[in-house]
């Protein structure tokens, strides 16, 4: 019997959440908030925001991520500036420790994924790479 979309989707939904899960420990690692590490990887990956943007990127409103970012700030993390066409808004960017402690992240998580792919035999790591590589594109089209 052939599986549908709905199935596929419930057992990706219930692997995602534990893979996350996983992935979660190896963060707490790193000794920056979730909320914070999330900002974080917008700012090193995405580059540099308003806070109205990083606020809009986390689903989160601009007082939350005032004090998200007054966190980042705090402990080196990010910096802010004056918005060059705007007087009142402020641009928000990573610092190199903040790159640094995302790169770090990135590689502890890859690690983490490496150690579960390992595991599998040869069809099912080419069956992982073709499923990755279809819903990437199903993402970039679904934008």
């Amino acid at each position: 019997m052939q599986s549908t979309p709905i199935d596929v989707a419930s057992q990706l939904n219930s692997v995602a959440i534990h893979l996350v899960r996983r992935a979660r420990t190896v963060d707490q690692e790193l000794g920056v908030p979730p909320g914070q590490l999330s900002a974080l990887a917008v700012l090193v990956f995405g580059g540099e925001r308003t806070i109205a943007e990083l606020a809009a990127a986390e689903q989160v409103t601009s007082p939350t991520m005032t004090r998200i970012v007054d966190g980042l700030e705090r402990a080196g993390l990010a910096t802010r500036r004056p918005h060059p066409d705007d007087r009142r808004a402020i641009v928000v960017r990573a610092t190199s420790k903040g790159r640094r402690v995302m790169e770090r992240g990135r590689r502890n998580r890859v690690r983490l994924i490496t150690s579960l792919l390992q595991g599998m035999s040869t069809e099912d790591l080419a069956a992982v790479q073709h499923a990755t590589s279809a819903l990437a594109q199903a993402l970039e089209a679904g934008r």
